[in-house]
Protein backbone atom coordinates (compact mmCIF):
# COMPACT_ATOMS: atom_id res chain seq x y z
CA UNK A 1 0.00 0.00 0.00
CA UNK A 2 1.30 3.43 -0.85
CA UNK A 3 2.07 5.83 1.96
CA UNK A 4 -0.41 8.60 2.68
CA UNK A 5 2.28 11.26 2.46
CA UNK A 6 3.81 11.84 -1.00
CA UNK A 7 7.57 11.83 -1.10
CA UNK A 8 7.78 14.96 -3.19
CA UNK A 9 5.77 17.56 -5.01
CA UNK A 10 6.84 18.60 -8.51
CA UNK A 11 6.21 22.15 -9.65
CA UNK A 12 5.99 23.15 -13.31
CA UNK A 13 6.67 26.60 -14.66
CA UNK A 14 4.02 28.10 -16.92
CA UNK A 15 4.13 31.14 -19.14
CA UNK A 16 2.57 34.21 -17.61
CA UNK A 17 -0.59 34.19 -19.76
CA UNK A 18 -4.30 34.35 -18.98
CA UNK A 19 -4.73 30.91 -20.56
CA UNK A 20 -2.14 29.45 -18.20
CA UNK A 21 -3.74 31.24 -15.27
CA UNK A 22 -7.10 29.70 -16.09
CA UNK A 23 -5.49 26.29 -16.31
CA UNK A 24 -3.94 26.90 -12.91
CA UNK A 25 -7.34 27.77 -11.42
CA UNK A 26 -8.89 24.65 -12.92
CA UNK A 27 -6.05 22.57 -11.51
CA UNK A 28 -6.58 23.96 -8.00
CA UNK A 29 -10.34 23.42 -8.24
CA UNK A 30 -9.81 19.81 -9.38
CA UNK A 31 -7.42 19.09 -6.50
CA UNK A 32 -9.82 20.66 -3.98
CA UNK A 33 -12.74 18.67 -5.35
CA UNK A 34 -10.74 15.43 -5.23
CA UNK A 35 -9.70 16.09 -1.62
CA UNK A 36 -13.31 16.83 -0.67
CA UNK A 37 -14.55 13.63 -2.29
CA UNK A 38 -11.83 11.63 -0.53
CA UNK A 39 -12.73 13.17 2.83
CA UNK A 40 -16.44 12.44 2.34
CA UNK A 41 -15.65 8.88 1.28
CA UNK A 42 -13.67 8.11 4.41
CA UNK A 43 -16.12 9.98 6.63
CA UNK A 44 -19.04 7.99 5.23
CA UNK A 45 -17.26 4.67 5.74
CA UNK A 46 -16.08 5.46 9.27
CA UNK A 47 -19.50 6.75 10.22
CA UNK A 48 -21.13 3.50 9.15
CA UNK A 49 -19.50 1.48 11.91
CA UNK A 50 -18.79 3.14 15.24
CA UNK A 51 -16.10 1.91 17.60
CA UNK A 52 -18.66 0.76 20.15
CA UNK A 53 -20.95 -1.05 17.74
CA UNK A 54 -19.06 -4.27 17.13
CA UNK A 55 -15.79 -6.08 17.55
CA UNK A 56 -16.18 -7.75 14.13
CA UNK A 57 -14.69 -6.89 10.74
CA UNK A 58 -13.41 -3.43 9.94
CA UNK A 59 -14.82 -1.08 7.34
CA UNK A 60 -12.73 -0.12 4.31
CA UNK A 61 -11.66 3.18 5.89
CA UNK A 62 -10.80 1.51 9.20
CA UNK A 63 -8.70 -1.13 7.40
CA UNK A 64 -6.78 1.59 5.58
CA UNK A 65 -5.99 3.33 8.86
CA UNK A 66 -4.95 0.07 10.56
CA UNK A 67 -2.61 -0.87 7.70
CA UNK A 68 -1.08 2.59 7.57
CA UNK A 69 0.53 2.04 11.01
CA UNK A 70 3.02 -0.26 9.23
CA UNK A 71 4.29 2.42 6.84
CA UNK A 72 3.73 5.84 8.43
CA UNK A 73 4.61 7.43 11.76
CA UNK A 74 1.97 7.45 14.48
CA UNK A 75 1.43 11.25 14.50
CA UNK A 76 0.71 11.25 10.75
CA UNK A 77 -1.71 8.33 11.03
CA UNK A 78 -3.38 10.04 13.97
CA UNK A 79 -3.94 13.19 11.93
CA UNK A 80 -5.28 11.17 9.02
CA UNK A 81 -7.64 9.22 11.30
CA UNK A 82 -9.21 12.27 12.97
CA UNK A 83 -9.41 14.12 9.63
CA UNK A 84 -11.47 11.33 8.09
CA UNK A 85 -13.78 10.21 10.90
CA UNK A 86 -16.71 11.58 12.83
CA UNK A 87 -15.71 9.59 15.92
CA UNK A 88 -13.96 12.49 17.61
CA UNK A 89 -13.03 12.85 21.33
CA UNK A 90 -15.92 13.94 23.55
CA UNK A 91 -13.74 16.17 25.69
CA UNK A 92 -13.66 19.88 24.96
CA UNK A 93 -10.58 21.63 23.60
CA UNK A 94 -9.73 22.95 27.06
CA UNK A 95 -10.20 19.54 28.68
CA UNK A 96 -7.77 18.07 26.16
CA UNK A 97 -5.24 20.90 26.39
CA UNK A 98 -4.51 20.55 30.10
CA UNK A 99 -3.44 16.85 29.99
CA UNK A 100 -1.65 17.60 26.71
CA UNK A 101 0.51 20.25 28.39
CA UNK A 102 1.38 17.89 31.25
CA UNK A 103 2.23 15.02 28.90
CA UNK A 104 4.39 17.32 26.77
CA UNK A 105 6.36 18.33 29.86
CA UNK A 106 6.87 14.74 31.03
CA UNK A 107 7.01 12.62 27.86
CA UNK A 108 8.19 9.99 27.52
CA UNK A 109 6.36 8.92 30.66
CA UNK A 110 4.10 6.24 32.10
CA UNK A 111 0.47 7.13 31.31
CA UNK A 112 -2.41 5.03 32.64
CA UNK A 113 -5.83 5.63 31.09
CA UNK A 114 -9.06 4.17 32.46
CA UNK A 115 -11.35 3.80 29.47
CA UNK A 116 -10.66 3.37 25.78
CA UNK A 117 -12.76 5.53 23.50
CA UNK A 118 -12.55 7.80 20.48
CA UNK A 119 -9.71 9.73 22.13
CA UNK A 120 -7.44 6.69 22.58
CA UNK A 121 -5.21 7.28 19.56
CA UNK A 122 -4.93 10.94 20.48
CA UNK A 123 -3.69 10.24 24.03
CA UNK A 124 -1.21 7.68 22.73
CA UNK A 125 0.25 10.15 20.23
CA UNK A 126 0.69 12.73 23.02
CA UNK A 127 3.14 10.39 24.78
CA UNK A 128 5.72 9.45 22.11
CA UNK A 129 8.18 6.73 23.16
CA UNK A 130 6.37 6.47 26.49
CA UNK A 131 4.16 3.74 27.96
CA UNK A 132 0.44 4.40 27.54
CA UNK A 133 -1.82 1.66 28.88
CA UNK A 134 -5.61 1.57 28.55
CA UNK A 135 -7.85 -0.33 30.96
CA UNK A 136 -11.36 -0.94 29.60
CA UNK A 137 -14.37 -2.68 31.14
CA UNK A 138 -15.98 -3.79 27.86
CA UNK A 139 -14.08 -6.60 26.04
CA UNK A 140 -15.75 -5.69 22.74
CA UNK A 141 -14.44 -2.14 22.93
CA UNK A 142 -10.95 -3.44 23.72
CA UNK A 143 -10.90 -5.90 20.82
CA UNK A 144 -12.33 -3.35 18.39
CA UNK A 145 -9.83 -0.67 19.42
CA UNK A 146 -6.87 -3.04 19.03
CA UNK A 147 -8.07 -4.06 15.56
CA UNK A 148 -8.40 -0.47 14.44
CA UNK A 149 -5.28 0.82 16.20
CA UNK A 150 -2.79 -2.05 16.61
CA UNK A 151 -0.18 0.22 18.19
CA UNK A 152 -2.25 0.63 21.37
CA UNK A 153 -1.69 -1.25 24.63
CA UNK A 154 -5.06 -2.17 26.12
CA UNK A 155 -6.38 -4.66 28.67
CA UNK A 156 -9.87 -5.55 29.88
CA UNK A 157 -10.56 -5.19 33.59
CA UNK A 158 -13.49 -6.23 35.79
CA UNK A 159 -15.12 -4.06 38.44
CA UNK A 160 -17.00 -5.57 41.38
CA UNK A 161 -18.76 -2.40 42.54
CA UNK A 162 -22.08 -0.80 41.64
CA UNK A 163 -22.84 2.90 41.57
CA UNK A 164 -25.76 2.44 43.97
CA UNK A 165 -23.26 1.24 46.62
CA UNK A 166 -21.14 4.39 46.47
CA UNK A 167 -22.14 5.94 49.80
CA UNK A 168 -22.01 2.66 51.70
CA UNK A 169 -18.52 1.90 50.37
CA UNK A 170 -17.34 5.37 51.27
CA UNK A 171 -18.52 5.03 54.87
CA UNK A 172 -16.83 1.65 55.39
CA UNK A 173 -13.47 2.00 53.65
CA UNK A 174 -11.53 3.04 56.79
CA UNK A 175 -12.49 -0.28 58.34
CA UNK A 176 -12.13 -2.52 55.29
CA UNK A 177 -9.22 -0.98 53.40
CA UNK A 178 -5.52 -0.46 54.03
CA UNK A 179 -2.77 -2.74 55.27
CA UNK A 180 -0.08 -4.64 53.40
CA UNK A 181 -1.25 -7.40 51.09
CA UNK A 182 0.51 -10.74 50.61
CA UNK A 183 2.24 -9.30 47.54
CA UNK A 184 3.52 -6.34 49.55
CA UNK A 185 1.60 -4.02 47.23
CA UNK A 186 -1.18 -1.81 48.61
CA UNK A 187 -3.64 -2.93 45.91
CA UNK A 188 -2.67 -6.24 44.36
CA UNK A 189 -4.76 -9.24 45.48
CA UNK A 190 -6.60 -7.14 48.07
CA UNK A 191 -9.91 -9.00 48.40
CA UNK A 192 -11.03 -7.38 51.63
CA UNK A 193 -11.34 -3.83 50.31
CA UNK A 194 -13.94 -3.66 47.56
CA UNK A 195 -12.64 -0.29 46.44
CA UNK A 196 -9.19 -1.72 45.76
CA UNK A 197 -8.60 -2.84 42.18
CA UNK A 198 -6.67 -5.93 43.18
CA UNK A 199 -6.92 -7.91 39.96
CA UNK A 200 -5.57 -5.57 37.32
CA UNK A 201 -2.90 -6.65 34.80
CA UNK A 202 0.52 -7.23 36.37
CA UNK A 203 2.18 -4.30 34.61
CA UNK A 204 -0.18 -1.89 36.36
CA UNK A 205 1.41 -2.83 39.69
CA UNK A 206 4.95 -3.03 38.32
CA UNK A 207 5.17 0.62 37.31
CA UNK A 208 4.93 4.02 38.88
CA UNK A 209 2.44 5.98 36.78
CA UNK A 210 3.33 9.59 36.10
CA UNK A 211 -0.11 10.50 34.73
CA UNK A 212 -3.46 8.80 35.37
CA UNK A 213 -6.57 9.67 33.39
CA UNK A 214 -9.93 8.56 34.86
CA UNK A 215 -12.70 8.59 32.27
CA UNK A 216 -14.20 5.15 32.95
CA UNK A 217 -15.92 2.91 33.81
CA UNK A 218 -19.55 3.85 33.29
CA UNK A 219 -21.12 5.73 36.15
CA UNK A 220 -24.46 7.15 35.06
CA UNK A 221 -27.00 4.50 36.17
CA UNK A 222 -27.42 2.57 39.46
CA UNK A 223 -26.17 -0.83 38.25
CA UNK A 224 -23.11 0.63 36.49
CA UNK A 225 -19.71 -0.10 38.08
CA UNK A 226 -19.11 3.54 38.91
CA UNK A 227 -15.67 5.10 39.32
CA UNK A 228 -15.38 4.66 43.07
CA UNK A 229 -12.77 1.89 42.86
CA UNK A 230 -10.76 3.65 40.17
CA UNK A 231 -10.57 6.91 42.12
CA UNK A 232 -9.59 5.09 45.32
CA UNK A 233 -7.00 2.94 43.53
CA UNK A 234 -5.52 5.89 41.62
CA UNK A 235 -5.05 7.69 44.93
CA UNK A 236 -3.38 4.61 46.46
CA UNK A 237 -1.01 4.25 43.49
CA UNK A 238 -0.10 7.95 43.67
CA UNK A 239 0.51 7.76 47.42
CA UNK A 240 2.58 4.60 46.99
CA UNK A 241 4.83 6.04 44.29
CA UNK A 242 8.43 4.80 44.63
CA UNK A 243 10.17 7.03 42.09
CA UNK A 244 10.96 10.65 42.76
CA UNK A 245 8.32 13.15 41.75
CA UNK A 246 4.55 13.37 41.88
CA UNK A 247 1.57 11.78 40.13
CA UNK A 248 -0.79 13.81 37.96
CA UNK A 249 -4.37 12.54 38.17
CA UNK A 250 -7.11 13.79 35.84
CA UNK A 251 -10.71 13.01 36.69
CA UNK A 252 -13.47 13.57 34.16
CA UNK A 253 -17.23 14.03 34.78
CA UNK A 254 -16.81 15.87 38.08
CA UNK A 255 -20.24 17.38 37.54
CA UNK A 256 -21.62 14.08 38.88
CA UNK A 257 -22.14 13.59 42.61
CA UNK A 258 -20.12 10.39 43.08
CA UNK A 259 -17.06 11.61 41.17
CA UNK A 260 -17.02 14.82 43.17
CA UNK A 261 -17.57 13.03 46.50
CA UNK A 262 -14.83 10.45 45.94
CA UNK A 263 -12.39 13.01 44.54
CA UNK A 264 -12.81 15.10 47.68
CA UNK A 265 -12.24 12.06 49.92
CA UNK A 266 -9.33 10.35 48.13
CA UNK A 267 -7.66 12.71 45.65
CA UNK A 268 -7.95 15.60 48.12
CA UNK A 269 -8.86 19.16 47.25
CA UNK A 270 -5.58 20.41 48.70
CA UNK A 271 -3.85 18.60 45.83
CA UNK A 272 -6.16 19.98 43.18
CA UNK A 273 -4.17 22.39 41.02
CA UNK A 274 -6.84 23.32 38.53
CA UNK A 275 -9.47 22.11 36.16
CA UNK A 276 -11.71 23.12 33.33
CA UNK A 277 -15.37 22.37 32.79
CA UNK A 278 -15.88 18.72 33.84
CA UNK A 279 -12.19 17.87 34.28
CA UNK A 280 -10.23 18.23 37.54
CA UNK A 281 -6.45 18.05 37.78
CA UNK A 282 -4.68 16.79 40.92
CA UNK A 283 -0.96 16.59 41.66
CA UNK A 284 -0.42 14.02 44.42
CA UNK A 285 2.88 13.46 46.25
CA UNK A 286 3.95 10.11 47.74
CA UNK A 287 2.72 9.37 51.26
CA UNK A 288 4.92 8.39 54.18
CA UNK A 289 2.62 5.49 55.09
CA UNK A 290 0.46 4.55 52.12
CA UNK A 291 -1.34 1.72 53.95
CA UNK A 292 -2.59 3.80 56.87
CA UNK A 293 -6.17 4.84 56.08
CA UNK A 294 -7.36 5.34 59.65
CA UNK A 295 -7.32 9.13 59.33
CA UNK A 296 -8.39 9.19 55.71
CA UNK A 297 -6.33 10.26 52.71
CA UNK A 298 -6.37 14.03 53.13
CA UNK A 299 -5.43 14.51 56.79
Amino acid sequence: MQSLIPKSFHKKKHPNTSHSTNQCYLYVIAITAAATILFLFYSWHSDSARLCSTAGSLTTAQTIIAEEFHTSTIPLVTIFHYATTRDIPQLSKGEIRRPFDVLQSLAPCNFLVFGIGHDALMWDSFNPRGITLYLEEDPKWTISALKRFPVLRAQTVHYNTRLKEAKALLSSYKKDCGGITADDHPLKDDRRCRLALGRMPKEVYDRDWDVIMIDAPRGYFPSAPGRMGVIYSAAVMARGRKKAGVTHVFLHDVDREVEKLYATEFLCMKYRVGGIRRLWHFVIPPAVNVTDTSLGFCA
